[in-house]
């Protein structure tokens, strides 16, 4: 496998500083008008800025030359298996896995832990978010494998997720729909799903544009299930505690 490491880096770094540019003509805007703030924090602001510049074209790089192409090798791979129901035990690790390195799951499980005032602990959040990511990852290797409609999985999951929000807390349910979001994170998108198109490629009678594609959607759906049912789980303590 060929790679070039900085093979396409100056288009990297043009769409990183179209992503930034709005967000730092929008600073200026209120910093010049209403924040004024001193020159002290503005300049770790700046810091700040400059390195999250560096370290998403960076990433971004990395995801090009090294996360995709070796999730469709290794999903080629593992097509030409005998044993193809091992992907799915596979999978689950692999999500359980990759949700720990989402940077955006950590923002989520600190923001979450600190609002709540530790009633909520980001580690037990982790948790839940991984487990729902590894179970959605493994559901979607198993459709690949035995040709399951995205539908069957879908449709009933988004209307367990609406049963669930009736009895669920509200900060549960606020908190279930952004999880579902945030663990949809570059890590599950570059990685893994390359490694299901690559394994949707390989497998006789599958066609990888329906077969390969819709795994994100999974991942979408099984963290608000996870966090929801956190939440039911919550309220039956507190109404344990209070009887």
């Amino acid at each position: 496998m060929d790679v070039k490491i900085f093979y396409g880096f100056g288009d990297v770094l043009g769409e990183v500083a179209i992503a930034l540019i709005p967000l730092i003509l929008f600073f200026l805007f209120f910093q010049i008008w209403m924040l004024k703030l001193p020159w002290k924090k503005v300049r770790d602001i700046v810091v700040g800025l400059v390195l999250a510049f560096m370290g998403l074209a960076l990433f971004l790089q990395g995801v090009h030359v090294g996360f995709l192409p070796v999730g469709r090798e290794i999903g080629d791979i593992v097509g030409d298996w005998d044993h193809q129901w091992i992907l799915i035990p596979v999978g689950f690790l692999l999500g359980f896995v990759a949700t720990f390195a989402e940077p955006a799951v950590k923002v989520l499980n600190h923001e979450v832990d600190k609002v709540s005032g530790g009633y909520i602990p980001k580690k037990l959040m982790l948790y839940t978010l991984s487990i729902g990511v590894a179970i959605s990852i493994a559901l979607a290797m198993a459709r690949i494998i035995y040709g399951i409609p995205l539908w069957y999985f879908i449709g009933p999951g988004y209307a367990l997720a609406l049963f669930l929000t009736i009895f669920s807390t509200e900060t549960f349910t606020s908190i279930a729909f952004d999880a579902g979001g945030v663990a949809t994170g570059p890590m599950t998108v570059t990685f893994i799903l390359a490694i299901a198109l690559g394994f949707a490629e390989t497998l006789e009678g599958r066609d990888p544009l329906l077969d390969g594609f819709g795994m994100i959607a999974l991942v979408a759906l099984a963290p608000i299930l996870t966090v929801l049912t956190l939440g039911l789980l919550y309220k039956l303590k507190e109404s344990q505690t209070d009887d």
